[in-house]
């Protein structure tokens, strides 16, 4: 289940490429079936080793072109251990609204971005997540869970003031909204009630058949409820710089 839209980021085989808070590497998995260098890059130990485990299995399994190039590494989104313009593309998706000092970790994914590369930025959007806030406590009072909502203007200016143009936005997942205020209302924890059951198998039966209905659906909802907001934007810079 993609947040990101990368035809719109320009992705291209020998592009170096990293996901800051790459978490279960679906984001990372795409960009290495499309030729990416890449770097999966998230705080959990276990879940970078499941995902170098995923990349030498795609590789095995011939689901990357020939030559790409793909990494895990454990560390900190506040303190990027690379360079200044390390990379050409710069992706952190659901990963912010986690984040107490947010101002440091959009700093340094724009450090690490060249001049004249991309990036994608995604959170949770405002009025789903408002929504999930007001039913339930215990969606967010946990250890490491959300520490903020955004308005997605306050955080476009945000990432403007960071040194970013935002060339575009979209909104993505709006089937899951629905799941999220049914899960808030009943009890987060509650796996056994029928109707989140029910709803838990229509996302299954969506992600794996991709059918009509519910694609359509999704297409029109969301603008309305898409459970999250994605920034596409660019860092100022000569042109093809990103390219060298």
């Amino acid at each position: 289940m993609l947040t990101v839209d990368f035809d719109r980021l320009g992705v291209r085989p020998g592009m170096r490429a990293i996901d800051i808070g790459a978490g279960q590497g679906r984001h990372s998995f795409e960009l290495y079936r499309r030729g990416a260098d890449v770097v999966a890059f998230d705080q959990s130990a276990d879940d970078m080793k499941a995902v170098a485990d995923m990349f030498v299995a795609m590789e095995l399994e011939g689901e990357v072109p020939e030559g790409a190039l793909a990494r895990a590494e454990v560390g900190d989104a506040l303190a990027l251990p690379y360079e200044d313009a390390t990379f050409d593309l710069v992706l952190i998706s659901e990963v912010l609204e986690h984040v107490p000092e947010d101002e440091r970790a959009i700093a340094e994914l724009v450090r690490v971005l060249k001049p004249g590369g991309v990036a994608a930025v995604t959170v949770p959007r405002w009025l789903p997540e408002r929504i999930c806030w007001a039913l339930s406590d215990a969606y967010h009072e946990v250890e490491g869970g959300h520490v903020r909502i955004y308005k997605a203007d306050e955080l476009a200016a945000e990432l403007t003031r960071a040194g970013l143009v935002v060339t575009g936005t979209d909104h993505a997942h709006a089937l899951h909204s629905p799941y999220w205020w049914l899960k808030c209302a009943v009890g987060v924890d509650n796996d056994d009630n029928p109707l989140t059951k029910a709803y838990h198998q229509l996302l299954v039966w969506d992600l794996m058949k991709a059918p009509w209905i519910t694609r359509t659906a999704e297409k029109l909802l969301a603008p309305l409820i898409g459970k999250s907001v994605v920034f596409y934007l660019e860092k100022p810079g000569p042109a093809g710089a990103a390219a060298r």
